[in-house]
C-alpha cells in the first residue's frame, strides 16, 4: 500500500489521528466481538466509572517497516499479558490475550499507510487502552467496560538525536509496596504529573523514585526503568514488587546475556551504589534506551563516567542490538517479532 504523504524525518512523538481503531464493549458479563470503526471519538456517561473512580489502563507498543519491507511489531503477546495482569488488580474483566493481539494486528494493518518507511526514524506507535464505560455513582467496580486500539505515527522520543539525561532524586514516592506500581494503571501516571512537571521547572528531565518504605533503593522513573552499567561491564537492574515489569527492560537483559555475552543480573540496587556505576539508562518503549549523564541528588551531583555528549559504549551496544532485531537487521530470538503484512 503506497504511503500517507507525511513529513516522516520531521515528525514529533505526538497524536496524529489515523483512519480507523479498533472498539469492542463488555456488558452483562460479556466482551462482544469488536470491529473497527473510523469515529476517534467515545462518548460515555457523565457517571462512567474511569471518570468517578479512574478506573483505566493502557498499554504502549509499536509497529516497524522492517528493512526487507515488512510490518512487524514486537512482542505484542507480552504486552496483552500484562495489560491482563492489570485488570485483575483493578476489578476490570480481562480482555482475552489472543484477541487482543488479533485487534492490535487488525488496526496496523487497516493503517498500514500510516507506518513509517525504514530508515525514516520513525515508528507506529499504537495504544490499547480499556476503561469503566458503565455508571457507577457508589464505590464499586463498573459493570461496563470498553476496550480499543488506536495508532499513531510518531518521530523520535528526544528529538534532535539522543543526548544524556539530567536527573534528580525526587522527594515524592511513585508507588506503595503492596499498591499498584508493578501495573500499568492510568492512576500511576496522573500521580506523576505534578512531579515530572516541577522536575522540568528545575531544570531536570526526569525523576528517580526510591522505595516509599525506606527511600534507600532505586526503583524507576515515571515512565521508564533503569538500567545500570558497572565498571566491569555487567549489566544491572533493579527489582522490586513496585516496579512495572518493563518488556523493553526484559528483552535488554535478554540480549545482554544471549548477544553480547555480558554479566546481566536483576536484584536490589541501594541509592548508594549508584555512584559507582559506569552508565545509566533509562528504557521503555517510546525511546527504547534513554542514557543517562547525571544524577542529583538534593544538590548533590552524581556524573556518571560515560559523560553528558553520547551514550556509554555497553549502553550503546544494547540499544543497537535491541533496534536492529526490532527493526530486522538482527535475527531476533523465536516469538519475538510478529509479522502484520
Amino acid at each position: 500500500m503506497e504511503k500517507k504523504n507525511i513529513d516522516w524525518g520531521n515528525l514529533g512523538f505526538g497524536y496524529m489521528p489515523t483512519t480507523k481503531r479498533f472498539v469492542s464493549n463488555y456488558k452483562d458479563g460479556a466482551w462482544d466481538e469488536g470491529y473497527l470503526s473510523t469515529d476517534a471519538t467515545v462518548q460515555i456517561s457523565e457517571c462512567a466509572g474511569v471518570l468517578q473512580y479512574s478506573q483505566s489502563c493502557f498499554e504502549g507498543l509499536k509497529a516497524y517497516t522492517t528493512e526487507d519491507g515488512r510490518i512487524v511489531c514486537f512482542r505484542p503477546d507480552l504486552n496483552a499479558a500484562r495489560m491482563a495482569d492489570t485488570c485483575r488488580r483493578l476489578e476490570m474483566p480481562v480482555y482475552p490475550e489472543d484477541t487482543w493481539v488479533e485487534a492490535v494486528k487488525q488496526v496496523v494493518a487497516a493503517n498500514s499507510d500510516y507506518v513509517p518507511p525504514y530508515g525514516s526514524g520513525a515508528t507506529l506507535y499504537i495504544r490499547p487502552f480499556m476503561f469503566g464505560s458503565g455508571p457507577v455513582i457508589g464505590v464499586s467496580p463498573s459493570g461496563e467496560y470498553q476496550f480499543r486500539v488506536f495508532c499513531t505515527p510518531v518521530g523520535p522520543y528526544f528529538k534532535g538525536g539522543v543526548k544524556p539525561l539530567t536527573i534528580r532524586v525526587s522527594d515524592y514516592d511513585r508507588a506503595a509496596p503492596h499498591g499498584t506500581g508493578h501495573i500499568k494503571a492510568g492512576l500511576n501516571y496522573a500521580m506523576s504529573l505534578h512531579a515530572i512537571v516541577e522536575a522540568h521547572e528545575q531544570g531536570y528531565d526526569e525523576n528517580m523514585y526510591l522505595d516509599a518504605a525506606t527511600r534507600t533503593k532505586v526503583e524507576e522513573t515515571g515512565g521508564a526503568n533503569f538500567i545500570f552499567v558497572t565498571k566491569d561491564g555487567k549489566v544491572v537492574t533493579p527489582k522490586s514488587d513496585s516496579i512495572l515489569p518493563s518488556i523493553t527492560r526484559r528483552s535488554l537483559m535478554y540480549v545482554a546475556k544471549e548477544y553480547l555475552g555480558l554479566e546481566a543480573e536483576e536484584r536490589e540496587v541501594p541509592f548508594d551504589e549508584v555512584k559507582e556505576f559506569a552508565e545509566c539508562g533509562l528504557c521503555g518503549t517510546a525511546a527504547v534506551i534513554s542514557p543517562v549523564g547525571k544524577i542529583v541528588d538534593h544538590g548533590k551531583e552524581i556524573c556518571l563516567p560515560s559523560g553528558m555528549t553520547d551514550m556509554g559504549p555497553v549502553t550503546k551496544k544494547l540499544y543497537d542490538t535491541l533496534t536492529g532485531i526490532q527493526m530486522g537487521s538482527i535475527k531476533a530470538p523465536e516469538g519475538w517479532i510478529c509479522e502484520i503484512c
